[in-house]
């Protein structure tokens, strides 16, 4: 992974999600992080778009069964599949989501298609399926995305004699991504299938402007992950965006302060990613794990981790 020779600075952060990864499952996290770093880095280096590069990490890692996004995603309560994903341009401010939507093999592109060829900013269920299909998004059947792995899990929850409780909903491995690209553009993405036996047409912080994204190019942007209802309500993304504004440009004492306004007000938990306009990337969690990797233009090799 060469660092491209260039005055301007360029950087790229991935998530594969903060929760208590297994230790079975780290070595697949790392290598999935991994295998996303290099796919979008690889777009910079050679001088392409920070939103290329947030949605081409993005695809690989809804292409992975490993994390909760794409295929491999959690089935809700009917034991079907609905997929989040949202992305925003810190430049223009313009910004597309999906929330909620079926038979969409990579939401992040459908996000991404609805911010670039319609005015609108969220698109939900048989609506966001219809926009896909009119706009060459690739589409799928109901049963193409869904695991073994994951029936199995959702078989496990509908068995349980009482509801999930709140901290068992903290665990979803979100995936997300922030670059910044040698024209100073920063994007945010992040997709996500949810959590678990989630109740149906629930939808979490991903594909909410401010709450799991945001991007502003004369500050940062910031990816989230964890629980989506208390990200909600905090505004996380923003809240973040924020901190860096107020800190003096510190991406990762940022989150770290954020991390801490969503356990104090909320008793959650979670993971944040953010770059600035530098190239500084910032990255926090108070999971017991999270999947990350990122890489800039002053770094000789990527950091990746679990």
């Amino acid at each position: 992974m060469p660092v491209i020779r260039s005055t301007a600075p360029i950087a790229l952060v991935v998530h594969g999600g903060a929760w208590a990864v297994p230790r079975d499952m780290m070595e697949r996290n790392k290598e999935g992080v991994l295998h996303a770093l290099t796919a979008g880095w690889s777009i910079l280096n050679r001088g392409g778009s920070a939103a290329d590069a947030v949605e081409e990490s993005i695809r690989v890692m809804e292409d992975d069964e490993t994390f909760d996004a794409g295929r491999g995603s959690c089935l809700n309560a009917a034991g079907e599949i609905e997929l989040d994903a949202g992305i925003m341009n810190g430049k223009t401010l313009q910004a597309g989501a999906a929330a909620a939507v079926q038979q969409v093999k990579n939401p992040i592109s459908l996000a991404r298609a609805i911010m670039e060829r319609s005015e609108h900013v969220l698109l939900v269920g048989m609506g966001a399926q219809r926009f896909a299909r009119e706009h060459g998004v690739a589409v799928c059947g109901l049963d193409d995305l869904i695991t073994r792995r994951e029936i199995d899990r959702w078989r496990l929850a509908q068995a349980e004699t009482k509801p999930l409780s709140r901290r068992s909903r903290v665990a979803s491995d979100t995936v997300g991504a922030v670059a910044l690209d040698k024209a100073g553009t920063i994007v945010s993405g992040t997709s996500t299938g949810g959590t678990p036996n989630k109740y149906p047409g629930r939808v979490g912080d991903a594909p909410l402007i401010g709450s799991g994204i945001y991007a502003d190019n004369a500050i940062g942007g910031v990816s989230t992950s964890g629980w989506g209802e208390g990200m909600i309500r905090i505004v996380m993304a923003k809240t973040v965006i924020d901190l860096i504004a107020r800190n003096g440009g510190d991406p990762e004492a940022a989150a770290r302060e954020g991390l801490a306004v969503l356990r104090k007000k909320t008793g959650g938990d979670g993971g944040i990613i953010a770059v600035t306009p530098e190239g500084r990337i910032g990255i926090a969690f108070t999971t017991p794990r999270m999947a990350r990797g990122s890489m800039n233009s002053s770094m000789k090799s990527p950091l990746v981790a679990v």
